[in-house]
């Protein structure tokens, strides 16, 4: 059951509806179906599953699940693809989509801009013999000179994490296309309630569904969308017998987030945008940076893209990360962590945890400085957050 009428729905109609399957007992709720195996009706239905000519039904776990299998149809619906794999985690999203398509001698486009362990990733390719060329995402002009003929893929945040700089999707998938490689966008930070990913140029979106997905940072997930062709060709092969899928249970957490995810999302970006406003001039800040801001460098792009700000946040604190540290240890409402998307605002402070391993030169070329915050703002009262922050500041 793909929905409740044949017309095409609103993503808030489709996140409550989409790929409901409901057993003979026609329960309301998305049931959690807490089983690894399936029993077949005789040793020639089981022959015929295996070889994947009988029923689009289940065989293992590991390989696809009622509860993930509605998690999948309704993720694929929001995003506009045929096809999603949910995964353990997000990494293992990354990791599935980028190693089951990459073999030694292909190359790798991907902006250096990216979360630690995607960059993590990356580097194991390069040792199983993959060639990576990092670019700066935001210069067009070097991903002209690093695409080439015979380019396996590009790789990139379309909002990098932590310093929200956003790459212009549609050109950079433009210049990929035009020499036969795949994109694959992290659309995290964009959420899929602000993406247009697909309609953009992507060919592979992968999310951390432990973040807006889920929204409550209770369970690990991730999701790979495509084609119906590199989802279930391409990946799946891959990540079921290499043991990245979800969980039964992660997955119906899953489909419970999404069911709220556009609410979340759009008042959390509210709430984003009037904190970033907020902290615009304060004396103990060096900048402030947010896509929604007009003095942002790629606020149109990210207008265009988006059509919003998010949800994210970074500020520089004066002082370097002494002041940084003692902000933070002010904060009374904002939670260290290194989460985001939650509904419960965050504070990281990159340097020294999701960004650790980069060197001291990598962190200042990315802008990942000593006084560096990222804020994921949540589900909070913004005058309170903007309270929480300003006697955190304070001297």
């Amino acid at each position: 059951m793909t929905g409740p009428t044949d017309k095409k729905l609103h993503p808030r109609t489709q996140a409550v509806h989409h790929g409901t399957r409901r057993s003979q007992y026609g329960e309301m709720a998305e049931a959690i179906f807490l089983t690894q195996g399936f029993v077949y009706d005789s040793a020639g239905q089981a022959e015929a599953r295996f070889q994947g000519t009988g029923p689009d039904e289940f065989i293992y776990a590991r390989y696809g699940n009622p509860t993930s299998r509605m998690f999948e149809d309704r993720i694929a619906a929001l995003e506009g693809t045929e096809d999603a794999f949910a995964t353990a985690s997000g990494m293992a999203a990354v990791n599935g989509a980028m190693f089951a398509m990459c073999k030694p001698g292909d190359h790798v486009v991907a902006a250096r801009a990216l979360f630690g362990s995607c960059l993590y990733v990356l580097d194991l390719l390069a040792k199983f013999g993959v060639q990576v060329s990092y670019v700066d995402g935001t210069d067009l002009d070097q991903w002209k000179a690093a695409i080439r003929p015979g380019t396996r893929a590009v790789f990139f945040e379309s909002v990098s994490n932590p310093t929200l700089e956003i790459v212009d999707l549609k050109a950079v998938a433009d210049l990929a296309h035009a020499a036969g490689a795949t994109v694959v966008v992290d659309n995290v930070f964009a959420t899929p309630v602000f993406s247009r990913a697909v309609e953009q140029g992507a060919d592979v979106v992968v999310y951390s569904a432990t973040k807006h997905i889920d929204g409550g940072g209770r369970a690990l997930a991730g999701v790979i969308c495509g084609t119906r062709q590199f989802v279930r060709e391409v990946a799946e092969p891959y990540l079921k017998h290499t043991g990245g899928a979800i969980s039964p249970f992660h997955a119906w957490i899953m489909l419970n987030g999404l069911q709220t995810m556009d609410l979340r999302v759009r008042a959390q970006a509210d709430a984003a945008a009037r904190i970033a406003r907020a902290l615009q001039g304060h004396p103990r800040l060096s900048r402030v940076v947010y896509p929604g801001l007009e003095d942002h460098p790629q606020h149109d792009l990210a207008m265009r893209q988006m059509g919003s700000g998010g949800t994210m946040i970074a500020v520089e604190v004066e002082g370097g990360k002494d002041a940084a540290f003692a902000a933070l240890d002010r904060m009374r409402i904002i939670r260290i962590s290194n989460n985001l998307g939650d509904a419960k605002s965050i504070v990281t402070h990159p340097a020294t945890t999701t960004h650790q391993r980069l060197s001291d030169a990598d962190k200042a070329h990315l802008g990942i400085t000593p006084g560096l915050l990222r804020l994921s703002i949540g589900l909070e009262d913004a005058d309170d957050l903007i309270d929480d922050l300003r006697q955190a500041l304070e001297v």
